[in-house]
């Protein structure tokens, strides 16, 4: 998604005459979107690109209509969207556009219907704070696998993947009267490497995909991210700060086939949020000089008819589930499952102060009147307190267990996300620190006897020293949370390359103090599907501080809606008891929850929730009893969310 760096040098704009020809197959009258030195023309008439970053598998699909239309109420005349290979192709082989959810061609057909063109994301690597960039796990249990390579069995993946999704919305490109505009080359490459062989590889998939359309690349506004990402024959643009840099662009692109308008694709609006206490969330409220900035760099912008600029993010939604990716920063930074981003239309698809500012800076440079009105927001509901009582403990329901000598990563055991549980039974006594493989990957509960002894987290550069003493016959358990594969690695980063080590469990062998491990039992827990959990309690005592994790039920009901007024509100979930976990509405999983913030509740949108009927909602607290005590817990659903920060009860000294 995104390259951080400042950005210098003035605006200079090249006069180098550069055009995009319709193919031999495209008539001179059909549509197209092509560009000369100076312009983007659509049907041979200028098209300055108003746009902003939207992506269809961040929001319900029930909710696409509405979030569209706002973004074309703000001004905006172009959507870009991401697109989630690890969503589309989950197992390998196995396609899922046929998913509401992941519906692409729906989203673009919608996008048309509002008056929005497109622009297409599709990476293979997309990086937006999303798990692994995008790439399903699968890829790295494929022998040789080298991703973001000219490397055989990552392109042999990638042109079937680029393939099927071409076969799912290639009639809606805009050569054959659809939105699509104009399609990106990889994400910002530069950034991480100079593979032009690789790079020209997946132009030649997406032409040979996507007969006569526009490609772009987009790099960060320096030397060495635009010369590692140009790719020749395809128009070269930036993203960051515009003023510097476009004039990087000039600058550093020689290329005359990569020269030609400019764009800032991914001018970022604020930031995503990351697990922490002392991560706040990320906002332009009470921040207006960042607000002025952004006016500014919409004025600059905006007025210069050779360039167009997108809005990273105009919305950016949810990572529902496991979805979130993560950074690699000599420690694991997680981002959140909110992916509010401070965007100009919040999670929940409601405008704010943010969308009026952009929407009236927009309209000084649009025509009076082509800019439609807002549609009205509807307000979120509130949900009253409910119990959540314990009925299960996770140990209690592991399912069946792989059998081996070594512990197996996640990947090996054919296993994306989630959690995996691996025991080992003592055959004699020993005791020592315990080390989970190579590292922690990325959060390791550890017990004996079912009793929790302690946590190694990788989101510390220097997580606990957990001290076990084992007895034949004791059981060592270690409990391993995935937190998001890493989505983002800059070449100019001094720590390792953790896009090429996506493994996730346990990687090498577990040793307590120099002591190896031998015979385990692993227990891969995705948690796709939590109807297992008993509705009715099944724990047979108090819970207890140092237990493992327990499944909560519990339930609400809403009144149906009136007539008049058929949506059913959404609204914000909070656990305010609960310490670290998942919650799943009617099955499904709103994400994750973690006390030390700044999320302090989940978005819980009004198309899970079943109007006049009982709400099953499951809770997954992985540290039960330290916040709730052996009382229930409770949940509730607010209308207006809070953030908030709080020290890490498992690890307060730990930096």
């Amino acid at each position: 998604m995104r390259f951080l760096l400042n950005y210098v040098f003035p605006f200079l704009l090249s006069s180098q005459f550069v055009l995009s020809s319709p193919t031999s197959t495209q008539s001179a009258s059909s549509p197209s979107f092509t560009y000369n030195s100076k312009t983007f023309l659509l049907n041979g008439s200028p098209y300055q690109i108003i746009g902003g970053q939207m992506d269809p598998q961040r929001i319900p699909p029930q909710y696409w209509r509405d979030r569209l239309t706002k973004a074309r109420a703000m001004g905006l005349n172009t959507i870009f969207s991401y697109v989630f290979w690890n969503l589309l192709e989950p197992v390998q082989g196995t396609w899922t556009s046929a998913e509401p959810a992941n519906d692409i061609a729906e989203y673009f057909r919608i996008a048309q219907e509002v008056g929005l063109h497109v622009v297409l994301r599709p990476g293979p690597y997309i990086c937006g704070e999303r798990e692994w960039g995008g790439f399903p796990a699968w890829l790295a249990d494929v022998p040789g696998m080298v991703v973001r390579s000219y490397n055989e069995p990552f392109l042999a993946a990638s042109k079937s993947y680029i393939e099927r999704l071409a076969n799912d919305i290639r009639d809606l490109q805009i050569t054959r009267g659809g939105p699509i505009l104009m399609i990106q080359v990889e994400n910002e490459y530069g950034s991480f490497g100079d593979e032009h062989n690789y790079t020209s590889a997946l132009r030649d998939m997406l032409r040979e995909n996507f007969e006569g359309m526009t490609l772009y690349t987009n790099d960060g506004g320096v030397d060495w991210t635009l010369e590692g990402g140009e790719v020749h024959t395809v128009l070269a643009e930036i993203d960051g700060d515009p003023t510097s840099g476009f004039k990087s662009r000039e600058l550093y692109i020689n290329d005359t086939t990569e020269l030609g308008p400019l764009l800032d694709g991914e001018y970022y609006t604020w930031a995503p949020d990351q697990w922490g206490s002392y991560n706040p969330h990320n906002t332009t409220v009470g921040n207006p000089a960042d607000v002025e900035q952004f006016v500014k760099d919409l004025d600059y912008v905006l007025g210069n008819q050779s360039a167009s600029i997108s809005l990273y993010m105009f919305h950016g939604g949810t990572n529902f589930g496991f979805g979130n990716g993560a950074l690699w920063q000599n420690r694991t930074t997680a981002f959140t499952t909110s992916y509010d981003y401070g965007s100009p239309l919040d999670e929940s698809g409601r405008t704010n102060d943010l969308y009026s500012t952009l929407r009236s800076t927009i309209q000084k440079f649009v025509p009076k009147g082509s800019i439609p009105d807002v549609p009205a927001n509807l307000p979120r509901s509130t949900i009253p307190v409910f119990s959540l009582t314990p009925t299960a403990s996770l140990f209690d329901n592991l399912g069946h267990a792989v059998s081996g000598q070594s512990p197996l990563t996640m990947e090996a055991l054919k296993q994306s996300y989630g959690y995996t549980l691996y025991v080992h039974t003592a055959g004699s006594s020993t005791s020592g620190v315990v080390h989970p493989g190579d590292r922690a990957r990325d959060r390791v509960i550890v017990y004996k006897n079912n009793v929790r002894q302690g946590i190694i987290d990788s989101q510390y550069q220097h997580p606990l020293n957990i001290s076990v003493s084992l007895k034949k016959g004791d059981k060592l358990q270690l409990l391993v949370e995935n937190l998001g594969r890493v989505d983002y690695y800059s070449r100019g980063n001094p720590y390792r390359n953790y896009l090429q080590d996506p493994y996730k469990g346990i990687l090498g062998d577990v040793t307590i103090g120099e002591e190896v491990l031998k015979g385990w039992e692993m227990y891969p827990l995705s948690l796709d599907d939590v109807s297992f959990a008993p509705k009715a309690s099944q724990y047979g005592a108090k819970v207890k501080a140092d237990d493992p994790p327990v499944f909560y039920h519990g339930s609400f009901t809403v009144a149906k809606p009136k007539n008049s007024n058929p949506a059913v509100l959404d609204t914000y979930l909070s656990v305010p008891t609960g310490l670290k976990g998942n919650v799943w509405v009617n099955g499904f999983n709103l994400g994750r929850f973690w006390f030390v913030g700044p999320q302090q509740s989940l978005y819980l949108p009004g198309t899970i929730i079943k109007p006049g009927q009982q709400n099953d909602v499951v809770v997954l607290e992985l540290e039960p009893g330290i916040r709730s005590g052996s009382e229930n817990m409770v949940a509730n659903g607010m209308a207006e969310r809070a953030w908030g920060n709080n020290p890490d009860m498992d690890c307060e000294n730990c930096v």
